[in-house]
Parts: structure tokens; C-alpha cells; sequence
């Protein structure tokens, strides 16, 4: 849901809009091309960081029980943002910003959002569990639950390490590739 109302708000957006994000977006076309991207061991540090701490975030949220409709909220943003993404691509650029959105966005992204699902599934059923075990005095012992649930969250964080690692030393290479021709076409659009 969070990704197709991604792609819907690129259609709401206004001319001028579409315009300032297109030139930032011609903007990193040509600093990619002239290698002019910051140093890779940077960039994954900054999505290894920013991974760990959604998930981090969501596992503290499946922790409490008030933290049930934020965690739903927190898998919605993250589909706004993908669908975004892929739907201005596609928007401005139509099939080379396809593929180009193919190369950019896919790869960690088939690693992040299913681990961020299996996060935001275990924290609510966890959440669950806590309401079970708290107000309706069942659902068993929790400390067990606990440590499951936190294993879980860390077999993600590996998962998540893996992406930012795509992310930062694999999807340069392929942007590199799409953007070679990307780079003319937005030449001619302008």
C-alpha cells in the first residue's frame, strides 16, 4: 500500500516540483559520471547505519505495546519512499528510468524490506504476546519469547549489513553503467 501511495504522490506533485527534483537528479547523473560520488566504505557507513537503526527503532517499538501502530506506520514510510523513488524515475525518465530505478533501488531493496516485514511481523506479534500475557493473564512465559524475538532482530541486522554492503559497493557500479546513457537522454530532455 505504502508503495503504490509513493508512486500517486509523484503525480501530485507540482511542475516546479518535478523540476527542482529532476535537476538534482540530472545533478547526480553527471557527479556520477565523473566519479564524483563519495568514497564507498562512507556510503556504507551511512546505509549501515541508517538500516540498523529502523530496525533497531521497530524492535524497540515491538517492545511496548503502544509501539504496535507505529511499527505499522514505519513499514508504510518505507514503501511511500520506495514507491516514490521508482515512480518519479519511471515518471521522468520512462523506461531508461526503469531500469535505472532497476539497478538503484532493487538490489538492497530485496534485502530491506523483507527483513523489515519480518521485523515489523515479529515486533507486533511480540506486542501481542505482551498485551496476552499482561491484561488477559496467558500467553505464556515471556522471557523465552523475548530472546527469540532478539535473535530474530539480529539475524535482520546481518541481513541489513549485507544490503548496505549492495548498496554501497555493488549499485554504484550498475548506476555507473544506466547513467552513461541516462546521461544523454537527460541532455536532450534539457
Amino acid at each position: 500500500m505504502g508503495v503504490g501511495f509513493g508512486a500517486v504522490v509523484v503525480n501530485s506533485l507540482g511542475l516546479t516540483q518535478k523540476q527542482e527534483l529532476f535537476m538534482y537528479v540530472s545533478q547526480f547523473f553527471h557527479e556520477l559520471k565523473s566519479d564524483n560520488i563519495t568514497d564507498p566504505f562512507r556510503s556504507f557507513q551511512n546505509s549501515l547505519g541508517h538500516y540498523l537503526k529502523y530496525v533497531g527503532f521497530m524492535w524497540i517499538l515491538g517492545l511496548s505495546i503502544i509501539g504496535l501502530p507505529l511499527i505499522l506506520l514505519m513499514v508504510f514510510l518505507k514503501g511511500v519512499v520506495v514507491g516514490f523513488t521508482v515512480g518519479f524515475l519511471v515518471n521522468q525518465l520512462q523506461w531508461k528510468g526503469l531500469y535505472f530505478a532497476i539497478v538503484s533501488v532493487l538490489p538492497q531493496n530485496l534485502l530491506v524490506i523483507p527483513a523489515i516485514i519480518i521485523v515489523a511481523t515479529a515486533g507486533i506479534s511480540f506486542s501481542l504476546h505482551l498485551v496476552q500475557s499482561r491484561f488477559l493473564k496467558r500467553g505464556g512465559a515471556l522471557y523465552p519469547r523475548f530472546l527469540v524475538y532478539s535473535a530474530l532482530i539480529l539475524i535482520m541486522g546481518g541481513i541489513v549489513t549485507i544490503a548496505a554492503a549492495l548498496e554501497a559497493f555493488i549499485s554504484p557500479t550498475l548506476m555507473k553503467h544506466a547513467s552513461a546513457t541516462l546521461l544523454k537522454f537527460i541532455i536532450i530532455i534539457i
